[in-house]
């Protein structure tokens, strides 16, 4: 099987020849990039500039020589878009030289770097000693006089400062640049191709109002939030007509996220769930899959389980990162109830526990485990949960991906 055989193959929850492996083919199952640096120095690779792909998360564009090292079989759509002019030097907090996209060059300030958004208002923060960038301005709590949703995304570190493609397919010819760019990924590239979309919708709230007044807003003003969500949505579902109508023969899956958990159970009750937000992701999923044939992916944090019947209900394809450390997360236990109908994207081995403070032994040990229990029948998809954090050693990354193959 090459890469895209085999990931499509475990969507069906048939058995791959082996199990599909991503890494960075989204924008959470990546490594930092101050991480990424050590483990090509570690891997006696040759040498090359450390990119970072993701600006806000820090997250290293990996490249062709790693993939093939770990038998990675997924690859991120915004790769096709990576080009030498849309780089700029720039160093890494703990003072690796690196590069950055050119629209997202951090500006220096006093003890701290900020980024900035198209209008010149500070809109993150990473002051010195602290390894990401941090959302400093919410235009919707702010009193600025920001009134759309298009405003409010400008001026939100997570939706404003883009990974590539980003503003390289802007302007009047953008969409036929975005389609031919994604052509020629799909003519030349055997992995499953998936597409970062995002679609927010919980999490925008809180980006937007902060996490504080949002949740204020859906307890106590449920008519405002619900106008809110809905001018939320009709702003996603026109970028996923107009864009997902444009790539769509070319990618495989499609990456949705909201994060609804947190480390000992749900962000909100299942009611309030089932009446903000269940109806609008089915709203955008169910559309995506009448724009093209593509899965879907919602990367979605925490203790869910309570919640996972209902996003299967209303079409969920694959559920990621799969924290099976949590109450309720156990891999056994999800794969028996819902194994049959959800493919677990992550899972493999836990970033907070294992993959942090354990051996190189008793990562692939935990690795080689999690494959046995979530790949059995198909349906599985190895990644760490989450990203790659800068503290994590190099020997234990290579530790945990080799297990796989092993």
């Amino acid at each position: 099987m090459n890469s895209r055989e085999r990931l499509l193959t475990a969507f069906s929850h048939r058995e791959p020849d082996r199990v599909p492996v991503d890494l960075a083919g989204h924008g959470s199952s990546g490594i930092a990039a101050i991480a990424y640096a050590r483990l090509r120095k570690f891997l006696g690779l040759k040498e090359k500039p450390t990119r970072v792909f993701d600006p806000v998360q820090q997250l290293a564009l990996v490249d062709e020589d790693v993939l093939e090292r770990f038998g990675v079989d997924t690859i991120d759509l915004g790769r096709a878009f990576v080009n030498d002019v849309a780089w700029r030097d720039w160093v890494l907090p703990d003072g690796t030289p690196c590069q950055m996209p050119y629209w997202a060059l951090p500006e220096r300030g006093k003890d701290e770097w900020v980024i900035r958004s198209r209008t010149g208002r500070v809109i993150a923060r990473m002051p010195d000693g602290v390894l990401y960038f941090e959302q400093c301005y919410f235009p919707l709590s702010e009193g600025d006089g920001l009134k759309t949703i298009a405003e409010a995304m400008d001026n939100c570190s997570w939706t404003a400062i883009a990974a590539p493609p980003g503003p390289l397919i802007d302007g009047p010819n953008g969409l036929e640049l975005f389609a031919s760019g994604a052509q020629r990924f799909r003519q030349n590239a055997d992995r499953a191709i998936v597409w970062s979309f995002g679609g927010n919708l919980f999490e925008i709230g809180q980006f937007f109002y902060r996490n504080d007044n949002f949740f204020a807003l859906l307890a106590s003003e449920p008519r405002k939030a619900h106008d809110f969500l809905g001018k939320l949505v009709e702003f996603h579902l026109g970028n996923l007509e107009r864009l997902l109508g444009t790539i769509g023969e070319y990618i495989d899956v499609i990456t949705f996220v909201d994060d609804l958990g947190m480390q000992t159970g749900l962000l909100l009750s299942p009611r309030m769930y089932r009446e903000f937000f269940k109806p609008r992701h089915e709203l955008m999923w169910r559309r995506a899959k009448q724009l093209a044939n593509v899965k879907v992916l919602l990367h979605c944090d925490g203790a869910i389980r309570e919640l996972i019947p209902d996003l299967i209900e209303i079409g969920l394809d694959a559920l990621n990162p799969v924290q099976t450390t949590l109450e309720g997360m156990g891999a056994r236990e999800l794969k028996a109830e819902f194994g049959k109908d959800l493919v677990f994207w992550g899972g493999g081995c836990d970033g907070q526990t294992v993959l942090f403070q354990g051996t190189p032994e008793e990562i692939r040990s935990t690795a080689r485990e999690q494959v046995h229990i979530l790949g059995a029948g198909g349906g599985f998809v190895f990644q760490q949960v989450d990203n790659i954090m800068a503290n994590i050693s190099p020997e234990k990354i290579v530790a945990m991906y080799d297990a796989v193959s092993s």
